[in-house]
């Protein structure tokens, strides 16, 4: 049986139209008897139909030299673990 873990790991594969239909069944039959997952696949879903149909916007240069600034800090706080 299919734990939730498992499945929120799979769950990209899960709403990928190209999946294999067998695959398909086996984690379709988890969303059916689990609740839980059964309402993060159709937020998700939903949440990905809103995306959809919006205009792409550009990013505020403010925003994205933070962003970059705050994955800089991650990846080096990171190395420095490994080192």
């Amino acid at each position: 049986m299919l734990t939730c873990k498992q499945f929120l790991q799979e769950l990209n594969d899960y709403l990928d139209p190209s999946i294999d239909p067998e695959t398909k069944r086996h984690l379709e039959s988890h969303v059916a008897a689990c609740p839980n997952c059964f309402v993060v696949v159709d937020t998700t879903k939903k949440t990905l139909q809103v995306y959809k149909g919006m205009e792409p916007q550009a990013v505020p240069e403010d925003l994205k030299n933070r962003l970059w600034a705050a994955l800089e800090r991650k990846i080096a706080a990171k190395k420095k673990v490994q080192a």
